[in-house]
């Protein structure tokens, strides 16, 4: 097989790096890597690379950071490096000049099995609505975002005991090895890409605002866990407890209810358990954290603290 197909890498956050790392790892020509501007952090507002940046440092690849997409030096840069074909893994919406300039097309790595949960969030919306299976996919680009021609997808369970921390972890490796079967099956011109069925276009997932954790305690038990289960461990599920923002990590559930109490209302002996009523059921807390304290298990912070 040819591995001298001239391949252009675009990516930022933690998510993309594997795929980058598993093509240069199996031989890949990856001719230049386009990432995000560095970033201000921390207290003294240092700039920092993203993560796709630290990994392309240390692959010894050529990085292009522009901060206008649509810049006609930018795409001057990108001709000169004569791409057959370009990547797209967690990055920004790419304007056409950019995504139609190599000869090969452009594909992307999306996190869900499109055409369902098209948008920023797909992993968290896919645990909020309580789904026992997601995955990931690889789609030629198109004008309108998510849509394009599925090349290859592969499907991954989500379990009970899963959050958006380990479903995150799990498709940014299956992520990985799929990217490469896709510039394989390219290299070769195997590749059919099949037109997205609208009729499995049953879920939307657009980007999560802080408002999106708050707890509706008229909620049914089993889909607040699941909305704690979709942000743990960032941004997280919140609600107002004792006049202070409280973050809540993991839950439990049940379907019984709290004697004489309205959603909302909480229970606890002071020691091991804290109870809230919902809508329809129970939700146990089992990890959280108070404004101004740092996560703990829940018998930890009530050692600590009176109720």
């Amino acid at each position: 097989m040819e591995k001298n197909l001239r391949i252009i890498y675009m990516g930022t956050p933690e998510f993309a790096v594997p795929a980058l790392e598993k093509l240069v790892e199996n031989g890949w020509n990856v001719v230049a890597v386009i990432t995000a501007p560095d970033k201000p952090q921390g207290r003294g507002q240092k700039l920092v690379g993203s993560p796709v940046k630290e990994a392309a440092e240390i692959l010894g690849l050529q990085i292009l950071q522009p901060t206008n997409l649509k810049n006609p030096e930018f795409h001057q840069e990108l001709r000169d490096l004569k791409a057959d074909l370009q990547i797209v893994v967690a990055f920004r919406m790419l304007p056409e000049a950019v995504w139609n300039m190599p000869p090969l097309g452009t594909f992307n790595l999306h996190a869900s099995l499109l055409p369902n949960y098209r948008g920023a969030a797909p992993i968290n919306w896919a645990i909020i609505n309580g789904e026992k299976e997601t995955g990931v996919t690889t789609f030629l680009l198109k004008h309108e975002i998510d849509t394009g021609s599925i090349i290859f997808q592969e499907k991954v369970q989500i379990l009970a005991e899963d959050d958006l921390g380990s479903v995150y972890e799990k498709l940014m490796t299956i992520g990985a090895d799929l990217v490469v079967k896709t510039v394989e099956a390219i290299s070769k011109g195997e590749v059919n890409p099949t037109v997205q069925d609208e009729s499995k276009a049953m879920h939307h997932a657009p980007k999560i605002f802080k408002e999106t954790g708050k707890i509706d305690w008229t909620d049914s038990a089993e889909s607040i866990h699941n909305l704690i289960r979709g942000l743990s461990p960032y941004p997280a599920a919140w609600t107002e407890f004792q006049g202070k923002t409280c973050k809540i990590f993991k839950s439990g559930f049940s379907s019984e209810n709290l004697s004489g109490k309205q959603a909302g209302d909480w229970e606890s002996d002071g020691k091991s358990y804290l109870k809230f009523q919902t809508g329809a059921g129970v939700l146990m807390v089992l990890e959280l954290q108070i404004e101004g304290k740092k996560r703990m298990k829940t018998e930890e912070l009530l050692r600590g603290i009176k109720l």
